[in-house]
């Protein structure tokens, strides 16, 4: 079984887990319908991206039902 042969320094450690933080989710106000979503995603409320529709109500009231 592998032992490690030197104690690991928390100097070390730290840089190690230095990718390991969290990232903030971009949030934004839809300006369409007001609501907030993620940034480069559909709005879930009317089922628009960009303006367009994307999926129409019917299959979004299905989604929110299931």
């Amino acid at each position: 079984m592998a032992v490690p042969k030197k104690k690991t320094t928390p100097s070390r450690r730290g840089m190690r887990r230095s990718h390991h933080a969290l990232d903030n989710k971009n949030i934004i106000v839809d300006s369409h319908s007001g609501e907030y979503r993620l940034s480069h995603r559909m709005s879930l409320v009317d089922g628009t991206y960009k303006g367009k529709p994307v999926i129409k109500k019917q299959i979004l009231k299905e989604l929110e039902a299931s």
